[in-house]
């Protein structure tokens, strides 16, 4: 009976194993295909994705040496306006999701809805608007308008008003409260530890969309000292 349930606990595992293996090298594919597709020219890359790597790595990197900017300075922006963006992004919607689990008010609810309409409606219906109210305020070439936007995402705040949903212990909360802990301390203190997992979820989200986010640079920025490694790499032909 031991040896039977010992096989198939073993043939349970060699299973999974196999299935991580083939999910794991799945996810190395993409940056495979890169890796082979910097190697290869503009005709061979016209010819469709392939893993044989090319002969023109030298000229590529020749092309991408002569252009006038900076790709170092690229990728500083873009990592600046990344790392600010998530920070205040998860922060912010970490407070405003607490509020919405931790607190009882009369426009609970509709307060929610409203967040949850707000995720339904695409970023490029209120693009127009959100260009000429920065023209108002004088903000275009600056880095403020690609990061304050992010502060309370309609999309983090629900993620976490969901994940702190199943975490949150109204007893931590009122302990704290008797031994005279404030609000703000409460949040920082007992809050955030156990978010962690939904907070670290959301920063990697946060800053890859940051990271990728070229539409909005690209309308808001002309200055090429702003540029972020998106908008450069646009520009490039080979």
């Amino acid at each position: 009976m031991n040896k039977s349930y010992t096989g198939s606990l073993r043939a349970r595992r060699t299973l999974i194993y196999i299935c991580f293996g083939i999910l794991t090298l799945l996810s190395l594919l993409p940056f495979a295909i890169m890796l082979a597709d910097s190697t290869r020219s503009v005709v061979q890359l016209n010819t469709g994705v392939s893993l044989l790597p090319g002969s023109s790595l030298g000229h590529n990197i020749k092309v991408l040496l002569s252009y006038d900017f900076n790709l170092g300075h690229g990728m500083f922006n873009s990592a600046f306006i990344a790392v600010v963006s998530t920070a205040l992004s998860v922060y912010c919607s970490a407070l405003a999701a607490y509020a919405l689990v931790a607190y009882d008010f009369k426009a609970k609810r509709l307060v929610y809805a409203f967040v949850i309409a707000l995720i339904m409606i695409p970023g490029q219906v209120s693009m127009v608007g959100f260009y000429q109210f920065m023209i108002q305020l004088n903000l275009l070439d600056n880095y403020i308008p690609l990061i304050l936007p992010g502060m309370c995402a309609p999309a983090s705040i629900f993620f976490l008003v969901e994940y702190m949903g199943t975490v949150y212990n109204k007893d931590y909360a009122d302990s704290a409260r008797l031994d005279g802990a404030s609000e703000l301390k409460i949040f920082h203190s007992v809050m955030l530890p156990m978010m962690k997992p939904g907070l670290a979820t959301m920063a990697i989200f946060g800053f890859v969309f940051s990271w990728n986010n070229f539409l909005m640079p690209l309308m808001l920025i002309s200055d090429k000292n702003l540029y972020t490694l998106p908008m450069m790499v646009q520009t490039m032909t080979l």
